[in-house]
């Protein structure tokens, strides 16, 4: 099927945050203004036809939010998690959705009737705050982005490095601790098993399970079902022990993390984001910092910056409008 061709009359962009939790639809202008937005929960258990219909049904009440229909759309760009091939559109596999080799590209222009381009989410969300938050002017930059699970991307003289299998940037599956908790891409010990929101509120709730003391159970009730990012917050300002120690210590992997990356490709700037960063980031990013710089090869750390986005969730759909950009020029 040959891709639908960009109505020349329309002049909006539509960006697309696929994650593991929800699905965010962001409309732009050609300028990247942002016009207006939706999210739906993304309901990953179900089968892969019914999560697309899901991003179809985003984009489409983001669009409804701004007043405008379909034809006013040149192109929409979609992050998705997991492996993805952005020549053939086709997500190779996302653990988190439990996809293989799902044609999302085509399955989305096929719904929509417009043209689609599809990036890695973290690769997205770093595009975002590449071209917008650091005005394309680092070489080299890492970008580590934690929610659900965790993503990274890496711009290597100012373009995106995806390798040979178009799977490169998967920090989150570094192996930080050997023996470690399982992850679920089938290994033992990986950065997302350790130190992602998931990671996060699972080792709480085992504590919880084992008799110990936290203020959430006053919050949440003891199965803990509801827990989010706020209450984590929330806890922490109230000197939380539980929380403050299992948040400690995913801010000790995490600045591990960040050094290795450092040791091994010497990046001009290292970015966090993701929605635990966007959360709770003046809370536990001068503890990564400090980890990362303590853990760092001597040396190695010197004139490389270690910040925080500050485009939160939007950097995904924000991205998403670039390359739907990029591809319709």
């Amino acid at each position: 099927m040959l891709m639908p061709e960009a109505n020349k009359k329309a002049e909006h962009y539509v960006g697309v945050d696929l994650g593991g939790t929800k699905i965010y639809a962001g409309v732009f202008r050609p300028s990247l203004e942002l016009l207006g937005t939706a999210r739906l929960s993304t309901k990953a258990e179900r089968a892969p036809g019914e999560v697309i219909n899901r991003i179809a049904r985003a984009v489409t009440d983001a669009i409804d939010e701004c007043d405008l229909s379909i034809d006013r759309i040149k192109a929409v760009g979609v992050g998705a998690p997991g492996a993805v091939d952005a020549q053939t559109g086709s997500v190779i596999f996302a653990p988190n959705l439990k996809w293989k080799n799902i044609p999302l590209k085509k399955e989305l222009e096929e719904r929509l009737g417009v043209p689609v381009f599809i990036e890695n989410d973290a690769n997205i969300q770093m595009i975002g705050i590449y071209e917008c938050e650091l005005e394309s002017k680092p070489r080299h930059v890492v970008g580590i982005f934690i929610g659900t699970g965790i993503g990274g991307a890496i711009i290597i003289n100012r373009e995106m490095y995806s390798g040979i299998n178009h799977a490169a940037g998967e920090i989150g599956h570094m192996v930080i601790k050997v023996g470690g908790p399982k992850c679920g891409c089938g290994n033992n010990g990986c950065f997302e098993a350790l130190a992602s929101r998931t990671a996060i509120f699972r080792e709480i709730q085992a504590a919880v399970k084992g008799g110990e003391k936290t203020v959430l159970t006053e919050m949440l009730g003891k199965d803990l079902e509801d827990l989010r990012s706020r209450h984590i917050r929330k806890a922490l300002r109230q000197g939380d022990e539980l929380v403050q120690r299992v948040m400690d210590r995913a801010a000790e992997y995490t600045g591990i993390a960040v050094a290795n990356l450092m040791n091994l490709l010497n990046p001009e700037v290292v970015v966090l984001g993701g929605g635990l960063i966007e959360a709770l980031g003046e809370l536990v990013v001068p503890d990564i910092v400090k980890t990362a710089r303590a853990h760092a090869l001597r040396g190695t750390a010197e004139g490389i910056q270690i910040q925080a986005s500050v485009l939160g969730d939007r950097a995904g759909i924000l991205g998403g409008a670039v390359i739907a950009r990029r591809g319709t020029k």
